[in-house]
Order: structure tokens, then sequence, then C-alpha cells
């Protein structure tokens, strides 16, 4: 085993080793890219024949990852396929597939599991796998490890295997992959050894963790920390805003307290493949201890809700103008889960233009980042392209409802272009000009 790993560790350090990456989406074309500049030969494998005919291509399909970024991949030796009879060929690799819930809000591993049999079929000794794709603790050791170990080669003889959660922040060039701390936790020391040294080529510092449930844990710890103090402020913002008091301005001043306070932001629901989703990784596996926890309960409980009561106060709204919202023309300001991206996973747009839509209403959108609506797993009725934002398009809407705060939008045309806008991010608190058309959400 020595001989393998120290073999595997030269090929690292000298950039000769070749790294494999599943899933080419919001998590591992980031990761591709960080490892085809820091001198690695990436090989990318997705089920997506169009995504692999893109980038092959030298074109991207994330607005955050340009055109010639890929085809600078390219000439470093990258390479996208759908064939992951290929597996064979590359020295590590790692797994970077969604891990979404069930409609009844389990885990759903079909995309990890169905991972760790095509790495199985083509596993050979020497192999680092990782594991990105966040998950409850235990998933590592009881779900992938039984697959490959299943081929005969063991794990920390034979092959090696690790967990290492992803941290991307899509929109945020700030906080990608090759400047974030990576936390790596090995299934044993020379798991832990190979995955350290492969991901210390590209990342400013890597934080060791003893086992991969650490690591695992470590991850879900992360969102559920942001998932439940969101649902504390749209929990406030909805007290608040019946007792006429701005939750925006209370955030504001809390905020100066130079200690023992991090300012989080209410919405009009949770969007993206993190808050939304692993937190309820969790509480699944906690079912199985015999535990409940309860503050990720009502935290989805809270933030859940959210919609509806957007829809609530549009409602009320075109009712002061004596209007309903049957009937009524309502324009929706980004579809993206956040501002300045093109990701619309878990959007709460989506569901917004759903309930309107059941309420009668007659529904258009307008995302300069999103120029046409993508088939949704939940939302697959909801097939739509973006209008143009014209004053003229604005004047016809008898409400517009600013869902994303996108930077791209000039936010005193759009008050002064619409007879009603409802802001669910405060968007408009610079607006001089028509307050009395705003509510807030």
């Amino acid at each position: 085993m020595a001989d393998i790993v120290s073999t595997q560790l030269t090929r690292i350090h000298t950039k000769t080793a070749q790294v494999g990456i599943i899933g080419l989406g919001y998590v591992g074309l980031p990761l591709a890219r960080a490892l085809s500049r820091a001198g690695f030969r990436v090989l990318g494998f997705d089920v997506d024949a169009a995504k692999v005919t893109k980038l092959n291509a030298g074109l991207s399909y994330i607005k955050q990852i340009p055109d010639d970024a890929i085809r600078d991949m390219r000439d470093a030796g990258f390479a996208a396929t759908d064939r992951f009879d290929r597996l064979g060929e590359v020295d590590a690799i790692l797994i970077c597939v969604p891990t979404p819930l069930t409609d009844s809000r389990e885990p759903d591993l079909r995309y990890v599991i169905n991972s760790a049999h095509a790495i199985a079929a083509q596993l050979k000794p020497g192999q680092l796998v990782v594991l990105e794709s966040t998950t409850y603790p235990t998933t590592t050791r009881k779900d992938v490890l039984p697959v490959l170990e299943a081929t005969g080669l063991r794990a920390g003889v034979d092959f090696f295997l690790a967990f290492s959660p992803e941290r991307e922040d899509p929109g945020n060039v700030g906080h990608s992959v090759h400047n974030i701390p990576k936390v790596v936790g090995g299934l044993d020391e020379a798991s832990g050894d190979l995955a350290t040294a492969l991901y210390s080529a590209i990342v400013p510092q890597v934080v060791r963790v003893s086992t991969p449930e650490v690591a695992e844990a470590c991850k879900i710890l992360e969102n559920t920390y942001r998932a439940v103090n969101i649902a504390l402020v749209n929990e406030l913002k909805v007290l608040y805003d019946r007792m006429g008091i701005d939750v925006w301005e209370v955030i504001d001043a809390a905020k100066t307290k130079p200690f023992g306070f991090q300012a989080f932001y209410p919405g009009p629901g949770l969007g993206g493949h993190c808050i939304p989703i692993d937190p309820f990784y969790l509480s699944w596996v906690a079912r199985q201890y015999g535990l409940t926890t309860r503050f990720i309960e009502l935290a989805g409980e809270v933030n859940t809700a959210m919609p509806a009561y957007v829809i609530s106060k549009i409602g009320d709204a075109l009712n002061d103008a004596g209007r309903a919202i049957r009937g009524s023309r309502v324009a929706i300001l980004g579809m993206a889960y956040k501002k300045d991206v093109d990701d619309p996973r878990e959007s709460p747009g989506f569901e917004l233009m759903d309930l309107l839509l059941k309420k009668g209403a007659i529904v258009t959108y307008h995302d300069p980042h999103i120029p046409s609506l993508p088939k949704m797993r939940h939302w697959p009725h909801l097939q739509m392209e973006s209008s143009d934002l014209t004053a003229e398009y604005l004047a016809e809407q008898d409400c517009v409802l600013l869902a994303t705060d996108h930077s791209a939008f000039d936010y005193e045309f759009i008050v002064g272009a619409s007879r009603l806008v409802v802001d669910t991010r405060n968007a408009t608190k610079t607006v001089s000009n028509g307050r009395e058309k705003i509510i807030r959400a």
C-alpha cells in the first residue's frame, strides 16, 4: 500500500495525475476550472450530452464562467464526456452531483449511488474517490463505500475514499473554490493524505478533519445555521410588518453591533441548491437515530410559508387599488434564486408564479440572466420567455413583483414606470420618487 500511496502522491505533486469530475454543473465546472488552472489534466463527466458538446466546443453554460475560460481549460487538456467507461483513465474522481429531496422531503441519493456504481465498474488500484455532494453524515461510509468495495478492492489499501464538501457561492467572485478553505475527511490516513495533497494545489487552506462523518456534518451545520437564522428574520418580518416596523431598518441598526450579531435578511422564500435542502438531510438522519430536530423543522415551516405570505401582500395591495388578483397583470422581476446569477434552482420565483397563476393572475416575468424558464422538476408547466423590460411593459402591469434584486435593474426606472411595486428584497430602499407605490413584502 505504501508504494501505491507514494506513487499517487508523487503524481499529484508533479501535476501528472489526471482528475475526473462527475457532474459539470455549478459546483463541478468551477472545480474543473480551478484544477485545470493549477496544471492538472481534467476529464469531466456528465450525463447531459448537450453540456458535453458545448464544453468541448469551448462554450460555457454558466454565466460566472466565460467562454474564454472554457477555451483556456481546453488548451490545458480539459475535455468533457458522457462516456462513464472512461473513469478508469483518471487517478482521482470527484463526485459533484445533485442531492435533491424527494416530494416527502427525504434524501434522494440516486445520483450519488449511480455515480458510485459507474466508478465501481471502472475502479482500479490507486484511485482516489472524493464525494463533494452535500449529504447527511455516514453517506460516504455506509452508502458509497459498500458499492466500491463490492468490486473486491479494499478502501485504504487498493483505493482511497474521502469526503470534502463543496463551498461554491454562485455569482460571488470573492467566494469560489480557489479562495475558500476546503474541509477534507478521509476514510483512513492514506485517503486523507491523498485528498489533502490534491486540494492543497487549488485552495488557500485545507482543513483536515478526522473522519468523513465530521466533514459531512460540517457542511450540514453551515447551511442549517443559515436556514435557521433566515427563518428567524422571516418570522420577525411578518411580526414587524404587522406592528408597522421596518424590519430592514431594524437589521441595519442591529448589525452596527461589532460582536454577537450577524446580519441575515428576509426574502420571498429560500432558493439555491443548499439552504432549502441540506437541513432536511440532517433532520431525516436524526429520525433514524430516534431524535427530532425541532429547530430545523420549525425553520423549514417558516421559510416555506414565505411565498404564500408574499402573495397575501400582493392581494392586499391590489385590493387597496380596487382590484383582485384574478385578472390582474403581474410581472415578476427576477427568477434566479439570488442576485446576479443565472441559477434558477429551487428559486421561490417559480412558486410565486405558480400561486399567482392559480389565483387567476396574468403572469409574465423579466430576468436578464434567464431568457427562458428551464423545465423544473416541481414546476414543469411553467414554460415562458422573459419579457422586455420597457416602460410600456411596466405600465401595462397592475403589479410588479421584485423577487430577485439583480444589479442590472434600474429601480428608479422600474418604480417610476409602474403603478404598484411589491418589493421582497428591499431593493427599492434608495428610490427617491414614487415611494408611495412601493409595498414591502
